[in-house]
């Protein structure tokens, strides 16, 4: 199977992305256990049908040795030169405290090493507490390995525009921020959309299929309980729904979905995914992979063989009308985290 180039980003000169990311948190725990040798073999599928962009962080569990074992696979069975045609986003999510160089690189360095790379292609920065403002030491620190050729490029998860505005009032150049952006949290529409366009910034979503629950597994079935959700993902992605609307205007936005997916002959998931590519500054989604437990290859690639319509989205517009106003209930983006 071969993507369509349209599946395709040039993000920056030195990087050319699949728009759908092959998301690691699966890996980390809460998801089902999850086999090694079976996870690498998958990686190689994932890989060859063109979904050649992975992104995953120091925390989730095996991730980052994941990437270093298929990369080391990779080279030994066809050679190095295909290496460059794997892209692997990992993030830093230090506890919050005072920053120095030394801290900063040695755990550049361990991802490096877990990763099998010299440099890595882009560093995701979370940050917990904002009234401790030793992330702009941090962040500071990152650049100058950056201009030491340890990191390509510098990114940052979950941070609000505010705090955004403010890292690129310190000079500090960003490529990218990951946020949470999907039909049930379009949070990002309300600022950070608007300011990453204006600062050529990109976002990667993630949370867009919400665990699953914005899929035609849950068309028309009853609200599940505490006990039926058996993934870290979903039970986080089931209190979200409960704070924008409710069991019953999902089934109400999945009915809308079903329809348009019918028109279009592909998945609830597949609409939903190709609403939020659609978005103003979006450069990709992330789509959780339960490596070597389940694969949905073929059915994630039909989201580059059709375009939603202005019907498709007059009839979208008419369910999420009737949502609560998460902006408001929450905060803007990675405000949850910070509460």
């Amino acid at each position: 199977m071969n993507l369509p180039e349209s599946s395709r980003l040039q993000l920056t000169p030195d990087l050319n992305i699949c728009r759908i990311l092959n998301g690691m948190w699966q890996v980390s725990g809460g998801h089902g256990n999850i086999n090694p040798q079976r996870a690498i073999q998958s990686m190689f599928s994932y890989f060859d049908a063109g979904f050649t962009t992975w992104d995953l962080a120091d925390h989730y569990g095996p991730a980052e040795d994941f990437i270093g074992e298929f990369r080391r696979q990779l080279a030994t069975t066809r050679g190095d030169v295909v290496l460059s045609e794997v892209q692997a986003f990992t993030k830093w999510v230090p506890r919050p405290g005072k920053m120095t160089k030394k801290l900063v690189e040695e755990n550049i360095d361990i991802s490096r090493r877990r990763m099998g790379v010299e440099c890595l292609d882009m560093l995701q920065f979370h940050w917990w507490i904002y009234k401790d403002k030793n992330y702009l030491d941090a962040l500071k620190y990152m650049a100058e390995l950056q201009a030491e050729g340890k990191i390509k490029h510098l990114a940052l998860t979950n941070f609000d525009t505010e705090h955004l505005e403010e890292i690129l009032d310190n000079g500090i150049k960003i490529l990218s921020n990951q946020v949470q952006f999907s039909l049930v949290d379009r949070r990002p529409l309300v600022k950070m959309s608007q300011f990453c366009t204006e600062n050529g910034i990109k976002l990667f979503a993630y949370g867009t299929l919400g665990g699953g629950l914005l899929s035609d597994k849950y068309y028309q079935q009853p609200e599940p309980g505490f006990g039926q959700l058996n993934t870290a993902s979903l039970r986080k992605y089931k209190n979200m729904v409960a704070a924008w609307g409710g069991w019953d205007l999902l089934q109400e936005l999945l009915g809308v979905l079903k329809q348009i997916a019918q028109k279009h002959q592909v998945s609830i998931a597949n609409v939903a995914v190709r609403y939020i590519l659609d978005q103003p500054a979006v450069a990709g989604v992330i789509v959780g992979t339960r490596l070597g437990v389940s694969e949905h290859i073929e059915e994630t690639a039909r989201v580059f063989g059709f375009q939603l319509d202005g019907e498709d989205e007059e009839l979208l517009n008419g369910v999420l009308a009737k949502s609560g106003d998460l902006y408001r209930t929450i905060g803007d983006c990675g405000d949850e985290y910070r509460r």
